[in-house]
């Protein structure tokens, strides 16, 4: 490849115990090994990128590092056989913006267990519109799937409904024909939900969280939780016989105070999902090609907003104070 002698990076510092975030001029060879070398295309931003760069969560792993937990581009220079020079990937999760160099900067070096090659179906543009929550909401279905979930055993609701991996969830059930509820604490909302595909729309004001019975009426045939605390008690007292949740998030709290009795009652399966930690190459290659196919919201245009590389900083702030409605992608060449 030519020569590229510097490039603009977004670099975290733990400065005096105060996270220090600012624009640096960076070199290749100041990036961590890896074995693909990636023309950054997009990024883009995820709450955990908004607790890396306010410093409100201990997300750091080492002392500086480029933030952004996700990328898209091009392959210019590999020496792994899998990838060649013009490739177009894509690569979310792993350790990428915590302990290794990330997605925010117009270069990345990556190690090639980390790099997807793009679907068919799906634009660099569209990779980081998904980008971690679309990743998450793909697993979280896809095991559901696997564990009995089909669009004929009734109801699937969805909680966090108008974050990322709340929408694209509610979206991608939606195109594959369940009948979604979308949970949320936004009223002004609705109409957007409902758009994304969402058949009913339900308040959490409407949920009396300080009287969670161990089992009340089944409901549920499915759930999606991006909160945790009573909100995910309530959805496992009120699934269905044979029900499934997928719990994928703690923004309400990390603590479970229920029973055993939907379990073991109920039969209900309470699956875990980790899509930082990727459950294996192949795995994930299933879950980017779903999302480029079936999975794939028709209005994923509509569902992301496109800043500029320069704007980053600006949108941390609405991120942790839940001013953000869908997804938001970084150009990288803007």
């Amino acid at each position: 490849m030519a020569p590229v002698e510097k490039f603009t990076a977004y670099r975290l510092s733990e400065v005096e115990k105060r996270i220090k975030a600012e624009f640096v001029d960076c070199t290749l060879e100041e990036l961590d090994p890896g074995e693909v070398v990636v023309r950054v295309a997009y990024s883009d931003v995820n709450y955990k990128d908004a607790l890396a760069a306010t410093g409100k969560g201990r997300i750091l792993m080492r002392p500086s590092c480029i933030g952004g937990i996700d990328l898209s581009g091009t392959v210019t220079a590999s020496t792994d056989p899998r990838f060649t020079k013009g490739d177009a990937v894509l690569a979310v999760g792993h350790d990428l913006g915590v302990r290794h160099h990330g997605g925010y900067a117009e270069y990345a070096r990556i190690p090639a267990d980390w790099a997807v090659k793009l679907p068919k179906g799906m634009t660099l543009w569209e990779a980081m519109a998904f980008g971690t929550a679309g990743y998450t909401a793909g697993l979280a279905v896809m095991k559901m799937e696997h564990n009995g979930l089909s669009p004929g055993g009734g109801p699937v609701i969805v909680d966090g409904a108008t974050g990322g991996v709340g929408s694209i969830a509610i979206a991608a059930l939606a195109r594959l024909g369940y009948h979604v509820v979308a949970l949320t604490g936004k009223e002004n909302a609705v109409d957007w939900l409902l758009k994304l595909g969402a058949k009913e729309v339900k308040f959490r004001k409407e949920l009396d969280l300080t009287k969670i019975k161990p089992l009340d009426k089944a409901t549920w045939q499915g759930a999606i939780d991006n909160l945790g605390g009573e909100v995910l008690a309530w959805m496992a007292s009120t699934m269905k016989f044979n029900g499934v949740i997928a719990s994928v998030g703690l923004a309400a709290g990390f603590g479970l105070n229920t029973t055993v009795m939907p379990f073991i009652l109920r039969g209900v399966s309470l699956l875990g999902i980790n899509s930082t930690d990727a459950p294996g190459p192949e795995l994930e290659r299933q879950v980017w090609a779903r999302l480029a196919g079936d999975m794939k919201p028709a209005g994923l245009k509509e569902m992301a907003k496109t800043i500029r590389f320069a704007d980053l900083p600006k949108v941390f702030d609405d991120f942790i104070n839940a001013r953000v409605i869908g997804r938001i992608v970084v150009d990288l060449n803007a």
